[in-house]
């Protein structure tokens, strides 16, 4: 078996079973994932995503999101930028709601999902801040993904991740975010730092489901 995020395959163990699904963790990376037979197909993911009900006017989301928000705008003022900036909401789903709420900052937002924005060529240039807002977990092979966005930012860009992190195997087995079937890739502190470490990011953690990256 290998690592759907770093690719080793020699330090695989498992992490935990529950009645449904087993979960494997890298040795490398720290990454928990959902052991590939277990892993939804595209038609059962997008079945899934069509029971979302997030919207414009869904102030209760608003609320959620802001919380995307308010790093990103300390990064602006901390770094004194008074210039445009460039903006990909990266997994955007159905309603692409942070996208317009950071176009109302003033950034130039672009959108991408596989499922409801398939627009790749936003994929063929690079951007101030990248944002993946509840998706990461999603992603089946997130070295795909993240390679990805390692060609999205350059020097001094910013990628800003919202997902719930792994803390430790027991209460994991208690999570309610790991019963949602297209959940399938599980990020850590430890995880995203080895992201960071490996591809020259800064890592901070400022909220206990954000991990934001600035490209050194």
């Amino acid at each position: 078996m290998q690592c759907p995020l770093c690719l080793h395959t020699t330090s695989i163990t498992r992490y935990a079973k529950d009645k449904k699904r087993d979960y494997r963790q890298c040795g490398n990376c720290q990454l928990v994932f959902v052991a590939p037979s277990f892993l939804p197909s595209k038609e059962k993911e997008k079945q899934e995503y069509d029971l979302h009900e997030n919207n414009f006017e869904d102030e209760g989301y608003r609320k959620f999101l802001s919380k995307v928000i308010s790093p990103i705008a300390e990064h602006i003022t901390r770094n004194n930028i008074n210039r445009p900036l460039t903006g990909l909401d990266f997994g955007c789903g159905p309603a692409a709601v942070l996208a317009d709420m950071l176009g109302e900052q003033g950034i130039q937002m672009h959108t991408f999902d596989p499922f409801f924005a398939n627009t790749p060529e936003v994929l063929q240039r690079t951007y101030d801040i990248v944002t993946c807002t509840e998706a990461i977990e999603h992603f089946h092979t997130p070295h795909k993904e993240w390679q990805q966005f390692n060609l999205l930012v350059q020097q001094g860009s910013m990628i800003v991740v919202m997902t719930k992190r792994v803390i430790d195997k027991s209460r994991f087995l208690q999570w309610h975010y790991k019963n949602d079937p297209t959940h399938v890739s599980f990020f850590s502190e430890a995880t995203f730092e080895f992201l960071a470490q490996r591809d020259g990011y800064e890592v901070s953690f400022p909220t206990a489901d954000i991990a934001l990256f600035k490209k050194i």
